[in-house]
């Protein structure tokens, strides 16, 4: 016998400043969702360029973005470039430290770009790994499509409906799903035991559970899951008018302490104030940020 995963909660990420003019709709890394193991944070960014995220630096975590439109250009103090475009993504590992530049890019018609950052914790003996990249275009991910072609799922990393994608986002185990539900459709999902798991709803009106518990939620809301259970079941009703868009992500809880200060997560408050002196003195990890300023980031606003 399967067992549905009920709801444990689900709120509104509302819309706040970050970086240089940039828009973000932040949900993990709030009060409503702190320290959601794996999970930091995760922003569903709003960007006009040339506002952006600028020159910043990274410790003992990973990201990863996934541009829903537009594109995105990145540049360290490693030397590593490159850009992401609709579709693709980027995962970056700053272990023990990273100072990197991320800026979208304008576009000819003036549009905004848009896209999710996931910040996933790494285990604390890999905190002091050497930074890396991977990129994974949109070409090259998986797609399953059921219901009589009603539900389109993008196997970004994981297993659904007889696809894997085999896909490593991040040292930490992490499933990733992209689902379009149109009216009548209906998705059910496995999910690993015991694993964190929670919904991001791009678009439209998506009811989550079964029976009682069955919960139509709107645009722009995170759904968190009970920890309990076997699959997600996903619908959305004959009679609306738009598809359900949302974006299924579940990891590996870490059983291990989080202290975040800003872009740096570490593992105790010593170790935050080792990180901002050698973040301010250019030394372990940092070393290269001496005197490193981004070509890209020069578009920024200011």
């Amino acid at each position: 016998m399967t067992v549905v995963r009920g709801i444990r909660k689900a709120f509104l990420a509302v819309e706040q400043s970050e970086g240089d003019g940039a828009r973000v709709r932040r949900s993990v890394g709030t009060p409503a969702l702190r320290n959601f193991s794996p999970f930091l944070m995760l922003d569903h960014f709003n960007v006009q360029p040339p506002a952006g995220f600028p020159d910043h630096p990274h410790r003992g975590q990973e990201t990863i973005t996934y541009l829903l439109s537009g594109a995105v250009d990145h540049e360290d103090f490693a030397g590593n470039a490159g850009s992401i475009e609709k579709g693709d993504l980027q995962f970056m590992t700053a272990g023990k430290g990273i100072m990197h530049a991320e800026m979208p890019r304008a576009s000819d018609d003036g549009s905004s770009v848009t896209g999710l950052q996931l910040w996933v914790d790494l285990p604390e003996k890999l905190k002091s790994c050497e930074p890396r990249y991977r990129d994974l275009k949109g070409s090259e991910i998986p797609t399953v499509d059921i219901d009589d072609n009603k539900v389109h799922i993008k196997v970004i990393s994981g297993q659904s409906h007889g696809v894997d994608s085999v896909q490593e986002l991040s040292y930490t185990p992490v499933w990733m799903l992209d689902i379009e539900i149109k009216p009548g459709g209906k998705v059910v999902q496995s999910l690993p035991q015991k694993w964190n798991a929670f919904a991001y709803t791009l678009s439209g009106n998506t009811a989550f559970g079964v029976g009682a518990d069955k919960t139509t939620i709107g645009q722009y809301h995170n759904v968190v899951f009970e920890q309990d259970g076997d699959e997600i079941v996903a619908e959305v009703s004959a009679d609306e008018k738009e598809n359900g868009h949302f974006i299924l992500i579940a990891g590996v809880p870490l059983d291990q302490k989080i202290v975040q200060y800003g872009p740096f997560v570490v593992s105790s408050q010593d170790q935050v104030y080792q990180a901002l002196m050698d973040y301010q003195t250019h030394s372990n990890g940092f070393e290269r940020a001496k005197n490193w300023q981004s070509e890209i980031g020069k578009r920024a606003i200011h």
